[in-house]
């Protein structure tokens, strides 16, 4: 594997950022580890980070490099600090950099598949839920979507005042997150009878977030669409992303070519 932090600038936010990319190598006489890389366009998986994270921190957490490797999958991790992947009331363009930007910055610096049947997404807690938003959203441009432990009921917390209050009004401002692009069961009826991407949703059930994960679930499944669930023991930590990650990519609906 290659491995590149990508520090450029961004006309959407505005100034310099970055992003973590890992990219396919094969290799054969690498000890105690195979690579494997396909010889065009790699597939490619965008990978969110959570609340507290940046752009590093699924590299720093976990062995996602390791287990990636024989895959022939190139992994994208871009950073948009804490702006649950949404064009700020108060603050940047982080959706539009997300979901126009990234893509086609990373497509014309490095060799990735721009075909739906090779991109995949996924995240953990507030990537989560970036994960199922971009994936509902533009649900053309992946095969597959995956949300770790997300914070998946945005518009739940806000009714029960689960929200700060500073961050609420900065990231979304003083409108209702109900019936917008950044309440995912809305964009379940906005997504209705469209070719929906294979979802994933896990959460461990000592975890605060499991009663929006289960929320999600049951509205996706009363609307027609289907998710494979994985709720079992754990919590909101890096050891439950680290194995669960593998999870994940073990069933994306890789290619084998």
């Amino acid at each position: 594997m290659a491995l590149l932090r990508c520090d450029f600038y961004s006309d959407v936010l505005e100034l310099s950022t970055s992003m973590t990319v890992i990219l396919p190598q094969a290799t054969s006489t690498q000890i105690g580890l195979s690579g494997s890389a396909a010889s065009g366009a790699f597939p490619t998986l965008y990978l969110l980070h959570g609340l507290s994270d940046d752009d590093t921190t699924w590299l720093r957490r976990t062995s996602i490099e390791r287990y990636v490797a024989p895959l022939g999958l190139a992994v994208v991790m871009p950073q948009v600090n804490r702006s649950f992947y949404a064009d700020e009331a108060h603050g940047n363009r982080y959706w539009t950099f997300l979901s126009e930007e990234v893509p086609d910055v990373a497509g014309s610096f490095f060799r990735l598949s721009d075909r739906r049947q090779d991109t995949f997404v996924a995240g953990l807690s507030m990537g989560g839920y970036g994960a199922l938003k971009w994936a509902l959203r533009e649900p053309s441009r992946f095969a597959a979507a995956a949300s770790l432990s997300g914070a998946l009921d945005l518009a739940g917390r806000e009714r029960t005042g689960q929200w700060r209050p500073d961050l609420r009004g900065q990231v979304f401002g003083t409108e209702p997150i109900a019936g917008t692009d950044n309440d995912l069961v809305w964009l379940l009826d906005q997504a209705a009878g469209a070719d929906l991407p294979a979802l994933y949703v896990c959460c461990g059930t000592e975890d605060d977030l499991i009663e929006d994960n289960r929320a999600f679930v049951a509205a996706a499944r009363d609307r027609g669409a289907q998710a494979t669930v994985d709720f079992g023991p754990g919590e909101h930590e890096w050891g439950y992303w680290d194995r669960t990650i593998q999870d994940v990519l073990g069933w994306l609906p890789l290619r084998v070519e």
